[in-house]
């Protein structure tokens, strides 16, 4: 891979992933966004007795949402291990929601090496979004 992660998004990446609550699973996750504005915005997943916790990218994206925020230029996700950690099926709609053509999705390793980067589109093809009900979408079809 050819991208480069800065220091300050790894370091914050491994900061908010350590900071998970995630006593069921053991498998703390760490997300990164970015949005066009520049603004960034952390989250942690959240697990609960119930097992219908937060994830991480979600808790983000409800931050990016509470400062006013709506649209995406740059997602980072990180996991516990070695292995791809990608957004979850709920959460590839969620980012979809304010993603724009544009945005990239990078997966990073335990340490913040890049594991694999993604469009949106590539992350979720053939996705409905908001022009499928009839309203505008960042992602503009």
């Amino acid at each position: 891979m050819t991208d480069t992660i800065p220091t300050q998004i790894v370091e914050a990446l491994i900061k908010v992933r350590g900071r998970a609550y995630v006593p069921y699973s053991d498998h703390p996750v760490g997300a990164l966004l970015i949005c066009e504005s520049g603004q960034q915005f952390v989250g942690a997943n959240v697990e609960v007795a119930h097992y219908k916790g937060l994830c991480a990218e979600a808790s983000a994206i409800a931050a990016m949402i509470s400062a006013g925020e709506q649209r995406l230029r740059e997602v980072y996700v990180i996991g516990p291990g070695e292995h791809l950690c990608t957004p979850c099926g709920d959460c590839r709609q969620r980012l979809r929601e304010f993603a724009t053509p544009d945005t990239v999705i990078r997966v990073v390793d335990a340490q913040g090496q890049l594991l694999k980067r993604y469009t949106m589109d590539e992350l979720l093809p053939d996705s409905f979004g908001p022009e499928n009900l009839g309203r505008d979408s960042a992602m503009g079809r």
